[in-house]
């Protein structure tokens, strides 16, 4: 969108100006994905849209959220276009590969993994403790220290 950066995600969500953000989860299938979007709806969190993206042997697969099915999406590089956040939940090595492709596309990138924890220029944010620290984020990746922490 014109809106976004071309280094990607570092618009930040204050470029959304009022409008709900489109959300993707990598990893919408396992353990952390699933808690992921019981979050979501325990919190009411606004979304405009959603997409749910895992392995190629989930893709095609639907789950049924909110009142609504939503079709499970293979994660691809190509995943991203129009997503305003997206949350990694499926393992460092695909954080490693999809996140930048994310933040290319132009979302800020909350990841779950192990990925970037140590990268100094993603910041490691824990939301009771340290939320302020998730708006420096050079790279457009936010990490946290454990997936039980969301």
């Amino acid at each position: 969108g014109a809106g976004r950066l071309a280094a990607g995600g570092r618009r930040g969500l204050a470029g959304l100006a009022g409008k709900k953000p489109v959300v993707a989860i990598a990893g919408s299938t396992g353990a952390v994905g699933q808690e992921l979007l019981d979050l979501i709806q325990e919190r009411a969190f606004p979304f405009a849209d959603l997409k749910l993206l895992a392995s190629k042997r989930s893709a095609g697969s639907t789950q049924e959220f909110m009142g609504k099915t939503y079709t499970v999406e293979e994660l691809t590089k190509d995943s991203f276009d129009g997503v305003d956040i997206a949350f990694f939940s499926a393992g460092g090595g695909r954080s490693k590969e999809f996140a930048p492709a994310a933040v290319g596309a132009g979302a800020v990138v909350i990841d779950n993994s192990s990925a970037f924890r140590m990268d100094p220029e993603c910041p490691l944010v824990v939301p009771e403790v340290n939320p302020d620290a998730a708006f420096n984020r050079p790279k457009g990746i936010i990490a946290n220290p454990n997936c039980s922490t969301i």
